[in-house]
């Protein structure tokens, strides 16, 4: 299939993307139009201003990186060129379905839905006029829906590997992208080395052993972006304070109403905040929405009063963060001993793999390397322990935190510092 452009936008990453007719479209739509008002890191503008950089500058961006993957993978010989123009579609779409303050409204949904945005993503593709242009131009939703979030159903895992893997259009996409809009210098990676040493074996995306000092850069990136932006403690402050708000609000407002598709693309962030701004406080719980709404908007933020980070090999699940009833029970001491109200803490405990997942969302392990033995090239899974750099960062890394308000601050501190005196919160 040739890939005739029709038209280009300018990207402060990739410079000029070029366009086909079907993926001009399908950026036309009022669907991916949407993701210019859903912010791509949620709150991180309050700490770093110019993170204002919203879901849709980063879906064109895959688009284009997945374009550059999918380029790679023709010129080795690897992959036909008639399949080009579908992972660049599916790159496009892969955030369709993205809620209000992206991740933010994950936090939300996860505890009344076990829907994803990847599940809103695919009744987008199938459900609305998304399908119509698909269909015009000769692809099938259906299989779009899957392949965008990196479900297609194939006996070739790398497709799915291109948009959601280790080695996904995505991540090099929005490191860059994150690490230019917040002002830090850690997302600056080769990517375009990873690229042209991408091939394909035994139906997985493989990189050449002579890049593996690129790839160990973009993991390191990954987790130094992570420490300072993506759960930066200030960060974290004003997302839990929004969380919070449109979790009293939920009953009200149906934020989390997934049977009306048409109200849930509604949802944006200015919309949201302002539904949250201009709630009725006839009841407590509506008061207290109104003021963390009100208090993220004008940035007098929570305080972290305590920090216990833990690196870990092993994938367990610390003690707190087991259940939603042993937080509860942690909040509860916190309060008692501090003589502060369970309703102004706030117990953070992100547990996130320290390096990527794998396509089918499994903690990457392992990385599949092209190598020379002899006149022969050979595929080896390499562990990422044995990788000089990125072993010392492979496994979890979990944080635990508690804010409270600034006058609380200091006897929140005391207490739960007490109350960990002698007990690791996160133990191996």
């Amino acid at each position: 299939m040739t890939i005739t452009p029709v038209a280009e936008i300018r990207d402060p990453i990739h410079g000029y993307v070029k366009m086909t007719e079907v993926e001009r479209e399908l950026v036309d739509s009022p669907f991916i139009q949407r993701l210019r008002r859903i912010h791509q890191l949620a709150g991180s503008y309050m700490v770093y201003p110019g993170a204002t950089h919203t879901r849709f500058e980063h879906v064109v961006g895959t688009m284009h990186v997945a374009g550059q993957i999918a380029g790679s993978l023709v010129r080795a010989g690897d992959m036909g060129d008639d399949l080009v123009q579908e992972v660049r579609i599916a790159a496009l779409l892969h955030d369709v379905g993205h809620g209000p303050f992206s991740h933010m409204y994950e936090e939300v949904l996860s505890g009344k839905s076990e829907r994803s945005h990847e599940d809103i993503s695919q009744r987008i593709i199938v459900e609305t006029s998304i399908r119509d242009i698909l269909d015009r131009h000769g692809f099938s939703s259906k299989k779009m829906s899957e392949f965008a979030v990196g479900r297609l159903k194939t006996k070739e895992p790398f497709m799915n590997e291109i948009i959601a893997g280790s080695l996904s259009a995505d991540m090099m996409d929005y490191l860059p992208r994150d690490s230019y809009f917040t002002g830090v210098e850690y997302g600056k990676v080769d990517a375009q080395r990873v690229i042209d040493s991408l091939h394909v074996a035994e139906g997985h995306l493989v990189i050449d052993d002579a890049a593996l000092y690129a790839f160990e850069a973009l993991l390191l990136a990954r987790y130094e972006m992570f420490k300072a932006v993506y759960f930066h403690r200030t960060v974290r402050a004003a997302e839990l304070m929004l969380v919070r708000s449109m979790q009293l609000a939920d009953g009200v407002l149906g934020l989390t109403d997934l049977s009306d598709l048409d109200g849930y693309l509604d949802l944006t962030d200015e919309v949201v905040l302002q539904k949250l701004l201009t709630l009725e406080p006839a009841t407590p719980a509506m008061k207290e929405a109104k003021r963390l709404a009100r208090d993220f908007r004008d940035r007098r933020l929570v305080k972290c009063a305590f920090e216990r980070v833990v690196q870990r090999k092993e994938g367990k699940v610390g003690m707190l963060f087991a259940d939603e009833a042993a937080r509860a029970r942690t909040v509860a001491d916190i309060s008692k001993a501090a003589g502060v109200d369970p309703g102004r803490l706030y117990l953070d405990v992100p547990t996130t793999p320290s390096v990527p997942y794998t396509y089918s969302k499994e903690v990457l392990k392992a990385i599949r390397l092209l190598k020379a033995e002899g006149s022969r090239r050979v595929v080896k899974a390499v562990p990422l322990t044995d990788l000089s750099l990125v072993g010392s960062i492979a496994g979890f890394m979990d944080i635990m935190r508690v804010y409270t308000t600034s006058e609380s601050r200091h006897a929140v501190e005391k207490a739960t510092s007490q109350l960990f005196k002698n007990e690791d919160p996160s133990p191996p």
